[in-house]
């Protein structure tokens, strides 16, 4: 047990000065823009700071986390599922691993809770955490299939975005500027992290792939199925506002 605690924590310190040279810029921002933009108490800079620090920890535990399990694990997946008998399968267990893992993305988190407070609730966490969760689904199984058929990427990105760019004409502006920054979202560190490595173990398994040409190309998938998810969503508020309206003038 305690030589597996000691393998967790194996590089740490390399992870921790890793997290430090990408928030330093940030934090020497933060501190000069409170101290001689912003009218801040002594008070506000200290809990600023306290907080960088937690930033910095909490980064170095989860980036350790990632390295040292979420990788290695996401690969062996991999692995094993494209040593399954029925190759098929690949599909709709794709589907359940992309539905589960943006569960647990810390971007899909806050950009929910900030959605919901922007809107004041029209659009809760759950129904945007919900759609999130099945386009990145989708687009994990379309990745599958790509993999397993040799499907070219441009045969899914190109028809992918020009329905995309259709669906911005039938609902409104709001959900289209959600809609494009829940691609990035759904990008985040758990979904790039355990997605990719397990697409790497397919590719490298499965005999006429190559994993450069067929593993990678993975995240383009996943920031463009939530997009056309939550396209599809402001389309299905719209139809409803626009019944309702019908339904107030015919009252």
């Amino acid at each position: 047990m305690i030589e597996v605690i000691f393998t967790a924590f194996y590089d740490i310190e390399y992870t921790f000065l890793e997290v430090l040279r990408a928030i330093a810029p940030l934090t020497v921002l933060f501190i000069v823009s409170m101290v001689f933009l912003l009218e801040t108490t002594r008070e506000q800079i200290i809990r600023v700071i306290v907080g960088l620090l937690f930033v910095l920890i909490g980064l170095t535990l989860f980036l350790q986390g990632v390295y040292t399990g979420l990788m290695p694990v996401g690969e062996k997946i991999g692995i094993v599922l494209s040593n399954l008998s029925y190759s098929w399968m690949l599909i709709p267990l794709g589907f359940v691993l992309g539905f589960v893992v943006i569960m647990a993305e810390p971007a899909v988190r806050v950009l929910n809770y900030e959605v919901e407070k922007g809107v004041g609730g029209y659009i809760t966490q759950n129904t945007m955490l919900i759609t999130l969760c099945i386009g990145v689904g989708i687009s994990v199984a379309l990745a599958m299939a790509r993999v397993l058929y040799g499907i070219p990427l441009m045969y899914l990105l190109v028809p992918g975005y020009i329905l995309a760019f259709i669906l911005t004409k039938f609902c409104s502006s709001t959900f289209v500027a959600i809609a494009f920054d829940s691609g990035g979202a759904a990008t985040g560190p758990m979904t790039v992290a355990f997605i990719l490595t397990m697409a790497l173990g397919v590719t490298s398994n499965i005999e006429g792939r190559d994993p450069m040409l067929d593993g990678f190309g993975l995240i383009s998938l996943v920031a463009l199925a939530p997009i056309i998810t939550v396209l599809l969503l402001g389309t299905l508020y719209s139809m409803i506002e626009k019944k309702n309206a019908r339904q107030y003038e015919e009252v």
